[in-house]
């Protein structure tokens, strides 16, 4: 599979082996950057199928991964690194990376890796894969649902969409984030306003904002 591709690391040799192993496998680099700013930049120039980030590099690596899948939703972020912390494992996949591979991953399996991101799939490790399920339950058995005064509890999918809603993002970025109409979007909304008991979508983002704080720690 032909992808074109942008390498953001600030080692050079890192980046050497990376470009090697690509362009072998006979995907194109497009682009290549060294900090968070620049690959932001790079990457909304060139439009790359993926865009492979080190997690390290100066900048701001989480913050260029969650602009890069703001204002590109059609590139899949990847997040590279020497180990996997949890915190920034989970705070790349919240930004919205679609993988985070390990640079002890043989260079031979690199370009399926990035080819089975582009057409959907996750890109993590045996290991790291076990930590994100058991983040996932841990935080499921913790949630706080949304209970309006009538009883009403929230779908996963609006939890899903007001969660988004909380960081700012329009109608259309929601849609593209979830893989679902605006229409639908709207729907979604329209329905915890009412389920809420409240008046707008703001004072929704207020109540989801409350259950947050009032959830108990994992």
């Amino acid at each position: 599979m032909s992808l074109r591709v942008l390498l953001a690391d600030e080692h050079e040799p890192t980046l050497v082996g990376m470009r090697v192993a690509l362009e072998h496998a006979g995907m194109e680099i497009v682009a290549i950057a060294s900090n968070g700013p620049d690959a932001v930049v790079a990457a909304i120039g060139a439009h790359p199928d993926v865009a492979v980030l080190d997690v390290d590099m100066p900048g701001g690596a989480i913050e260029a991964a969650a602009q890069i899948a703001r204002e590109l939703p059609e590139t899949a972020v990847v997040m590279f690194g020497s180990a996997a912390h949890d915190e920034d494992l989970f705070a790349a996949l919240l930004a919205g990376a679609r993988g985070f591979l390990l640079k002890d991953t043989n260079p031979d399996r690199l370009p399926h890796a990035l080819a089975g991101v582009a057409k959907g799939e996750a890109a993590l490790p045996r290991g790291l894969m076990a930590r994100v399920i058991e983040e996932f339950r841990v935080r499921e058995r913790s949630r706080t649902p949304l209970i309006g005064p009538g009883g009403e509890t929230a779908s996963e999918r609006e939890f899903e969409v007001l969660s988004l809603m909380t960081e700012g993002l329009t109608t259309r970025e929601i849609a593209e984030r979830v893989g679902i109409s605006e229409v639908t979007v709207r729907r979604h909304a329209s329905a915890l306003v009412r389920k809420l008991g409240v008046a707008d979508r703001a004072a929704a983002v207020e109540v989801f904002r409350s259950a947050m704080r009032a959830r108990p720690s994992a």
